[in-house]
């Protein structure tokens, strides 16, 4: 299975689970006083501004309850929204829409949280070469969504997980027994099982990076707390042969700083650990 395949797979088991911790053997607010006949339509309003993120999403899982619901959209995801902008509207089954909507609306609210704050730190960046990357400080079971909105409002996704991708950080190093015996362990391990995937390594100073340039075979070098100044002599260091990423320490007040050292990538956990929602709600059309 391919790392595509797996994320559509994901996704699909999120939206199962997702409808079975709600609704549990049944919406039996709705199914009391709403009969199953009943037919209306619902819009989905944006209550502040932001980037809105989720509307294919919404569209699974709208499709996923009920495949008569009918959606009709107008703001595509990506889109910067003003409050008040109507994103779309469903119609069909009453039912169905009361049962759809909080599940929509916690997927929607978090993902354009995060296209927004992702935009922001994009156009921080803008005039630069540094492009802005996510990682795997994600919400349990969202992360396919979280990561799909980081892209959606112009950062760059890493690893979806841990197993697209070989990312030997501090820990595995130290527990490998150096920088050489990662390496050299991690394209062994590459050889046998036949697989290839790309090769990251973190570094805490100036002789660990030496010691990479020294070995090579790696993709990406990432820079693990250092100050902007420090990055800039890592980034010369390298000198292109490997690309560069930094992390750590790294606030949106200091982001152009680091930029300004030419390294390629910013990794920022707050992109998806700390966000705030957007305030969106879904409406009865009368």
């Amino acid at each position: 299975m391919n790392v595509q395949e797996t994320k559509e797979q994901l996704i699909d088991e999120l939206i199962r689970l997702a409808f079975a911790e709600d609704i549990g053997d049944g919406d039996h607010t709705t199914l009391c006083c709403i009969p199953a006949s009943e037919m209306g339509k619902s819009q989905l309003i944006v209550k502040e501004d932001g980037v809105l993120a989720g509307v294919d999403m919404a569209r699974r899982i709208f499709h996923a309850f009920d495949p008569t619901l009918k959606m009709t959209t107008f703001i595509e995801d990506g889109a910067e929204v003003k409050k008040g902008d109507i994103a779309f509207v469903v119609e069909g089954k009453v039912q169905s829409l009361l049962q759809t909507e909080r599940l929509m609306l916690n997927v929607m609210q978090r993902m354009s949280g995060i296209a927004t704050m992702t935009r922001r730190y994009v156009k921080a960046l803008e005039g630069t070469k540094t492009r802005v990357l996510d990682t795997r400080k994600t919400t349990p079971g969202m992360r396919i969504m979280e990561k799909e909105a980081v892209r959606i409002g112009g950062g760059v996704n890493h690893r979806i997980g841990l197993f697209d991708m070989i990312l030997l950080k501090d820990n595995h190093v130290d527990f490998a027994g150096g920088i050489r015996s990662a390496i050299e362990r991690c394209h062994q391990y590459l050889k046998e099982k036949g697989k290839d995937l790309k090769i990251e390594i973190e570094v805490r100073n100036f002789d660990e990076i030496r010691q990479v340039l020294e070995i090579g075979g790696v993709d990406r070098v990432m820079f693990d707390n250092f100050t902007p100044e420090d990055t800039k002599k890592a980034v010369e260091m390298i000198g292109g042969r490997f690309e560069t990423e930094s992390s750590g320490g790294i606030t949106f007040d200091t982001l152009r700083d680091y930029a300004a050292s030419g390294v390629d990538f910013i990794s920022v956990g707050a992109l998806t650990h700390s966000v705030k929602g957007l305030d969106m709600s879904f409406k009865a059309v009368e």
